[in-house]
């Protein structure tokens, strides 16, 4: 039987790192990291393969880190673990020993059971595999009607990629706007004004009943009744942990089927940890469980994982999911961190609001200048940010960024205010009207 000091299942974002940043900190273990697929794809670049990458194989995750950090890759799938005699057995048969086990198990599409006939021909989900999303890409190629079933990022995304091949794209959600669970409503407006502007027909407030066609889909019904044709339906309705192996192993699980973690992401077998989509997830400020799935909270929780795997650091712990989203739609981004002004409200907080609107290049003349609106969502009785939004160009994926580590340190408006902005007329807004600062003057103005 094949041994390893540590094992990590799942090749994704979370299981390179936790298995890289491991290595890196206990160089004298060793590492397996198992991989199902022979290639592993980039999951945050899957929707961009049906437009602007044109294929699959330019969203390849490249394996130089695994190797040059002395990880050992083997393509395997995991069947069931052991987590008393911390065996793992795979498909072929063979086992792998550990000492210490990671599991970085993803997600996976849902796919509601009350939902009809999603087994039909040119019925798609956005899974992350390479053979699955190469031949919906090729099947795509002969059809004309594509109708997508979800508002979220991925939905929002798919469909303006599509677009960019001449096809009919509609979208449909079910809540009164797209990004509602992401963004505050004035930010949905332009989400949804943009994308209109890019040719897609945007219905919302009004889900999908039931999907129709013999053995090819030939349309779906809305949930006002309306029946609409389509080519192919593209189900985006969102993802759920893949959680099964680690259930059927004796692993605890939450209520929303993610694996339980604690701040150091161990489970609730402390040699066994978890990361990722599969793990279990906090909201930053009120603990309460959430939902969200990002790359970029996944690879946090693997940083930690890994650096906690033989010896726990009271500094290096998991402070709770921010959730900093960003996309762009064309020339135009849209980033959030923290909690919306919605959000906020929803649970209880006494919050003020800063909004200020400028241009993300000085002089605003200057080829490629973007208008960049910035809002804050600020706590009243402290001054601490809680949350905060943009819209602009390219540049609005950093900047959002730098809001989440606002919002991560629990900083002040007035911190914020006595910060120093490094500026460059190609780069950033002008020093004068550099809009977060603004926003926050406007915040420390009401408070």
């Amino acid at each position: 039987m094949e041994r390893t000091d540590v094992l990590v299942i799942g090749g994704g974002a979370a299981g390179v790192v936790a298995a890289v940043v491991g290595k890196s900190t206990y160089p004298e273990k060793t590492f397996v990291l198992l991989r199902r697929e022979k290639q592993a794809l980039i999951p945050c670049g899957i929707p961009y393969i049906f437009g602007s990458l044109e294929n699959s194989n330019k969203d390849l995750m490249s394996d130089e880190a695994l190797s040059k950090s002395g990880v050992d890759l083997k393509i395997g799938e995991a069947l069931s673990f052991d987590t008393q005699n911390k065996i793992c057995k795979l498909a072929d048969g063979s086992e792998i020993g550990f000492e210490k086990l990671v599991l970085a198990l993803g997600s996976i599409p849902v796919n509601p059971k009350w939902l009809k006939r999603t087994d039909l021909e040119n019925v798609f989900f956005v899974r992350k595999s390479k053979e699955y999303l190469d031949d919906m890409i090729s099947r795509l190629e002969a059809l004309r009607k594509i109708v997508i079933v979800g508002g979220g990022f991925i939905g929002v995304e798919v469909a303006d990629e599509i677009r960019k091949k001449g096809k009919e794209v509609t979208l449909v959600e079910v809540l009164p706007h797209l990004l509602a669970l992401a963004f505050d409503q004035e930010i949905c407006a332009r989400v949804e004004e943009v994308l209109s502007s890019r040719g897609v027909r945007i219905i919302t407030n009004n889900g999908i009943k039931e999907i129709w066609g013999e053995e090819k889909v030939a349309g779906i019904t809305l949930s006002n009744g309306e029946k609409m044709e389509a080519d192919a339906v593209i189900l985006a309705m969102g993802y759920q942990p893949n959680t099964e192996i680690a259930r059927d192993s004796g692993i605890e699980l939450n209520s929303n089927g993610s694996i339980k973690v604690d701040c150091y992401m161990r489970t609730s077998h402390r040699d066994i940890f978890a990361v990722g989509d599969c793990a279990e997830k906090r909201d930053f400020f009120t603990r309460k469980l959430t939902n969200t799935m990002l790359a970029s909270v996944a690879t946090s929780e693997a940083r930690i994982a890994g650096m906690n795997l033989y010896a726990l650091s009271a500094v290096k712990a998991f402070c709770g999911t921010i959730s900093i989203f960003s996309t762009s739609l064309g020339e135009v981004a849209f980033g959030v961190a923290g909690l919306t002004e919605f959000a906020a409200k929803e649970e209880g907080f006494n919050v003020v609001t800063g909004v200020f609107e400028g241009v993300d290049r000085h002089p605003g003349t200057l080829p490629g200048a973007q208008k960049q609106m910035v809002k804050l969502i600020v706590a009243r009785e402290s001054g601490i940010v809680l949350g905060g939004e943009v819209v602009g160009g390219t540049s609005a994926g950093e900047l959002i960024n730098l809001i989440g580590f606002i919002v991560q340190s629990k900083m002040t408006v007035n911190n914020v205010l006595t910060s120093q902005f490094g500026t460059h007329p190609l780069l950033t807004a002008a020093p004068t009207v550099y809009p977060l600062a603004k926003a926050a003057e406007n915040v420390a103005k009401k408070l």
